[in-house]
């Protein structure tokens, strides 16, 4: 094929404003949404209820991998495949993890970003995305309680987003106390006496960062948690009283406002009162629950979290937007210079005196999405208000479901009055004595999903298997939990009968 036609046909499938090429973006824009509505359309389950096996299958029968080129019309069938076996995460029971339905504002956004494919690293690749970028993170900043010299980045979620929670807390460290600069010297000769204090039920990638930056999984700290999984601030004293007096240096506490598995919310005025006592960096994992500072009447719980050194937020959890949409917070914006490179080709050093803001010079990554985007047009389209309601539903939702729990003699409640949105209980049988109820537990959401009935998630306390709903989804109203309810009991029952057959 000579050049001139093949930089032709090409010029189809690039966006450009060409009529072939705006043509060709119109058609198959319209053949993915046509998809896309016909599988919501038809789809009344949380999941087909395809296994693995089922779904390699058709992953060899309709030869995925035969990459020749092809009419985009010909994929229908491969497509909507995959639509059909996907999790529906808007139905009332997909209740399994964090993972949010996302608002239609927020699915539009989502195409301007890809078709416009801005890279928010440095002003020039993304000029009106940086201007609003910064002006939203600093709208968070205020919104979270933070002063005039707060600053933040967007992130992919909350393991970037902790990850630079400690990586800061780090090098701040070691350069106010030890006059070392990690950035330039890697880590200095006592970093093997850093230690890093977190609930024992905190997010397990406190430990993943320890881990990533050189410190050792051994660095971090567990601190005991009260009846309602809250971290106990006695037993942080005593650990903090117990570091000193061995010789360790604890450089970082991370309180947590909403836990995976519990949704609790440590006391985050009392930890940050002893953070600051002691002049240790103080980081708020708030990926799940950060949404209740939008809630006149769950505010509250977050009480303390202006304090904070460090804010991890995500959005792509109560925020409902998709994923990935998270954001890192920083009360003194002096801290980003821990972690500030800058590279010719990218941001001279000249772009700063110049006033061009490059937001690279923030973040550990350098080619970033424009997912501010996201959350900007669905602030703007919903309003503030439509959130804070959202977020009241889901924790009234959730409390509904605890004292239905509670009253059924069937199951076994573990949160008793949950601080967000997470239920976490236990199938006990009709008998006190029901066999092989860890057996029965573990099948129970396997069973639901392979059924297409639900998807719901498993989780261990206290050496037990749990049952767990993430109740996110605004939608889901208490009826359909009753219904899920007593399809749980009515499986549990059936495995009961079934293990004792055996």
């Amino acid at each position: 094929m000579a050049l001139s036609q093949a930089t032709h046909r090409l010029e189809q499938y690039f966006l450009t404003h060409q009529s072939e090429s705006i043509d060709y973006y119109s058609e198959i824009i319209a053949f993915t949404q046509e998809l896309l509505i016909q599988n919501i359309s038809q789809s009344k389950q949380p999941y087909s209820g395809a296994s693995p096996q089922k779904l390699l299958e058709n992953f060899h029968k309709n030869n995925y991998l035969d990459f020749t080129p092809k009419h985009y019309s010909q994929l229908q069938t491969q497509l909507a495949q995959v639509l059909a076996h996907t999790i529906s995460v808007t139905n009332p029971t997909c209740i399994a993890h964090l993972h949010c339905p996302p608002l239609i504002p927020a699915i539009a956004a989502e195409l301007i970003i890809g078709a416009t494919n801005q890279s928010m690293d440095s002003w020039d690749q993304s000029p009106c995305a940086t201007i609003l970028e910064q002006n939203l993170t600093n709208w968070l900043c205020q919104t979270f309680g933070y002063g005039s010299n707060a600053d933040g980045i967007f992130t992919s979620g909350g393991t970037q987003s902790n990850l630079m929670g400690l990586l800061l807390a780090r090098d701040n460290y070691a350069k106010t106390h030890l006059n070392w600069q990690i950035q330039k010297q890697g880590l200095p000769p006592e970093a093997a006496t850093f230690r890093i204090l977190c609930s024992e039920v905190a997010h397990f990638t406190v430990r993943q960062g320890a881990a990533l930056l050189g410190l050792g999984e051994n660095a971090v700290i567990p601190v005991s948690v009260d009846a309602n999984f809250c971290m106990e601030t006695a037993a942080l004293k005593g650990k903090l009283t117990a570091l000193q007096d061995q010789g360790l240096r604890p450089i970082l506490i991370v309180g947590t406002a909403g836990t995976t598995d519990f949704g609790s919310i440590d006391p985050l005025a009392e930890v940050a009162q002893i953070a600051q006592s002691q002049g240790i960096w103080f980081h708020v994992d708030a990926a799940f629950g950060g949404a209740l500072q939008l809630s006149t009447q769950h505010a509250h719980k977050l009480s303390g979290i202006e304090q904070a050194d460090s804010i991890t937020v995500d959005f792509h959890k109560l925020f409902y937007q998709p994923i990935s949409c998270g954001a890192f917070l920083l009360k003194n914006r002096a801290n980003f210079s821990l972690i500030r490179l800058n590279a010719d080709y990218l941001n001279p050093e000249i772009n700063e005196a110049q006033g061009i803001p490059d937001l690279v010079t923030k973040s550990i990554q350098t080619t970033r999405r424009f997912d501010a985007l996201k959350l900007w047009l669905s602030l703007q389209v919903l309003g503030v208000e439509a959130f804070d309601a959202m977020v009241n539903t889901t924790i009234d939702l959730a409390q509904s479901t605890a004292k239905l729990i509670d009253g059924d003699r069937h199951f076994e409640l573990v949160t008793k009055n949950p601080a967000i949105n997470a239920v976490v209980f236990r199938y006990v049988g009709d008998r006190p004595n029901a066999v092989n109820l860890e057996a029965i537990n573990q099948q129970i959401p396997k069973q639901l999903m392979l059924m297409g009935k639900a998807v719901i998630a498993q989780t261990q306390v206290h050496q037990k298997t749990q049952l767990k709903f993430t109740l996110l989804n605004p939608l889901t109203q208490v009826e359909h939990l009753q219904s899920l309810l007593a399809e749980i009991k009515v499986l549990g029952q059936k495995l009961e009968q079934d293990y004792q057959k055996k």
